[in-house]
């Protein structure tokens, strides 16, 4: 089953890492390749710090290098979109040895709509994922070619944010 979160509210990757919590409950393995996430810890990093699930049943592999062009980054955005690309490469690896019952794209749907991977790119990489197996695609301005290949879509739609008032993001429910 292909899934997409997508849409302007707070909740994606979110929903995806309560995905994964409820396929290791099964005693199944997930992986979770995050396209442009950085270096900074979140809360799913100190969660497996802390807890320690063995790292053949649970992973989250920061391949980003960080918001692109926002927050004081200084990269070269060429060494954003490799990032991007390795992500991807990294991704149709794993799914191809079968070990994975759940992989989540993290932000890939930003990454595409920055265009740091061409959204062809993406489709090709996914036709051939396996029926039997759960993939996840997070983020804002999830392409309507990625939309229309899933199996099931959720929108995320903000309502109200503290962000709009002013107020930075809030360590253990942003992030």
């Amino acid at each position: 089953m292909i899934i997409v979160f997508t849409g302007n509210g707070k909740g994606k990757t979110t929903a995806a890492l309560g995905q994964m919590v409820r396929v290791l409950g099964r005693g199944k393995k997930a992986l979770m390749i995050q396209f442009i996430k950085g270096p900074w810890k979140s809360g799913e990093d100190e969660f497996n710090e802390k807890f320690q699930i063995p790292n053949d049943k649970f992973q989250i592999r920061k391949m980003g290098k960080g918001f692109v062009g926002i927050l004081g980054d200084k990269l070269p955005r060429e060494e954003h979109e490799q990032a991007a690309y390795d992500a991807l490469i990294n991704f149709k690896d794993e799914y191809k040895k079968g070990k994975w019952d759940l992989i989540i794209l993290d932000e890939v749907n930003v990454a595409v709509s920055l265009g740091l991977l061409k959204v062809g790119d993406v489709l090709e990489t996914i036709k051939d994922f396996p029926e039997d197996k759960f993939l996840i695609m997070t983020g804002r301005n999830a392409p309507a070619e990625l939309i229309h290949v899933a199996h099931l879509v959720t929108e995320m739609r903000e309502i109200k944010h503290p962000f709009n008032d002013g107020k930075m993001g809030q360590i253990a429910v942003e992030f």
